[in-house]
């Protein structure tokens, strides 16, 4: 038997007002994800890129379509159970970390840990052995203030894996580093999908980074196209 996706998105149609307008943003949007995969998403700039991962993320419910993250219906589920799933089974990276100032990279990489309840010593074992993974265990004590742009990227990444999600969804996670920093973080993401098995669906303009995906849709016209 076939393993089943870790992400199913068929038929995602979502669009916004604008005043009296209607702004069509996804028109018919399909993937399916499995486990230990790479897929990377392309297009122009407004295609709907960070819209498609909104609503695979369950941060934005789709006009119409159906979202499945690790088997589950996630928009026909109660608000409670929805945001156990969005905690548990996603993991987010954005283009800009988000890190809180004021706590060190091994406290920022367990945080989504310690507010789903973990305590706070495992939380932190947790966070040690991920920040171990992307390079970071001899700056675990160090403030964002105190790393580079990269390693406050992956400290993101660490910090999106606490919960060993079914999927990372990045939104471009390489736009704003340099290209050594930029470089790092994309070696890390296909280290960790070849050694944990981890999913990463990416929206990026980095043609470097889509071409070395097991797959790269491209997104246009409200449509993704490309191998499924």
């Amino acid at each position: 038997m076939s393993e089943r996706p870790v992400l199913r998105a068929i038929d995602i149609w979502k669009s916004y007002n604008e005043g009296e307008e209607s702004l069509s943003i996804l028109r018919g949007a399909s993937i399916e994800v499995s486990a230990g995969e790479v897929v990377s998403i392309t297009g122009p700039s407004g295609s709907g890129k960070s819209t498609f991962l909104h609503v695979c993320g369950v941060l934005d419910p789709p006009d119409r379509g159906l979202v499945e993250v690790a088997g589950v219906d996630v928009w026909n589920v109660s608000e409670s159970r929805r945001a156990r799933l969005r905690n548990g089974s996603l993991g987010f990276v954005f283009q800009f970390h988000h890190l809180l100032e004021e706590f060190t990279l091994l406290e920022n990489a367990a945080m989504p840990a310690m507010l789903s309840g973990i305590s706070r010593r495992e939380a932190l074992d947790r966070a040690r052995g991920l920040l171990c993974e992307v390079g970071l265990e001899s700056r675990a004590s160090h403030f964002p203030s105190q790393a580079s742009g990269g390693e406050r990227q992956r400290a993101a990444v660490a910090r999106a894996l606490i919960l060993s999600p079914a999927v990372v969804l990045a939104d471009e996670p390489t736009g704003n580093l340099d290209e050594e920093n930029g470089t790092r973080v994309e070696e890390l993401v296909f280290h960790l999908a070849s050694r944990l098995r981890q999913a990463f669906v990416i929206a990026t303009h980095s043609t470097a980074l889509a071409a070395r995906a097991d797959r790269c849709l491209v997104l246009e016209a409200g449509i993704l196209s490309g191998p499924r």
